[in-house]
């Protein structure tokens, strides 16, 4: 069953709007379709997918609040500041793990318990256009991108990548870990 309202997500997207400005339908569209992929392969009982929520309401969002594409420090204390706010303290680890790590080359093998992996793996599924699977069908995985279009996501990636390689040749892609 495909997630198609979140709100905490909701919220959270909604209360950076300004800071998302014409992203935002974008944003939004591949949450969700990050988060579905996610519920997916780990389940969504009432913790995991507030965890999920916060994740990926705020893994990319420093593109946007801090206007850089070395934008996972600026999400994680986000993500963080918000937690505190939330008096979630306790999930601070996890979550700052599943946004650092969700563009590691290699599995995440550090805190098997945690829904690092399955968050890391759901972001390649969105950001493959759904070549890559690990496992979910596909017959989900094209209702799930049938349903939150990319609305121009990955246009915006690739140009932000272009970017940042004229202006940064040997670090052009600073969100990716081995």
């Amino acid at each position: 069953m495909v997630l198609t309202s979140v709100e905490l997500l909701d919220e959270l997207l909604q209360y950076h709007a300004s800071a998302l400005g014409n992203d935002l339908p974008a944003y939004r569209n591949h949450t969700y379709r990050v988060i579905n992929f996610c519920s997916a392969l780990v389940g969504d009982d009432p913790v995991s997918l507030e965890k999920m929520a916060i994740a990926v309401a705020f893994h990319d969002l420093g593109i946007w609040t801090d206007k850089t594409f070395d934008y996972l420090p600026p999400s994680e204390r986000l993500a963080e500041a918000y937690l505190a706010r939330k008096d979630r303290v306790e999930w601070v680890p996890e979550i700052k793990a599943m946004i650092r790590e969700h563009h590691k080359i290699t599995p995440y093998r550090s805190n098997p318990s945690w829904l690092v992996e399955a968050f890391r793996k759901s972001d390649l599924v969105d950001v493959s256009l759904g070549i890559i699977t690990f496992g979910l069908p596909r017959k989900f995985v094209r209702e799930v991108l049938s349903r939150f279009p990319n609305a121009g996501f990955h246009k915006r990636l690739i140009q932000l990548s272009f970017s940042r390689l004229l202006s940064h040749p040997l670090s052009p892609l600073p969100m990716y870990r081995l």
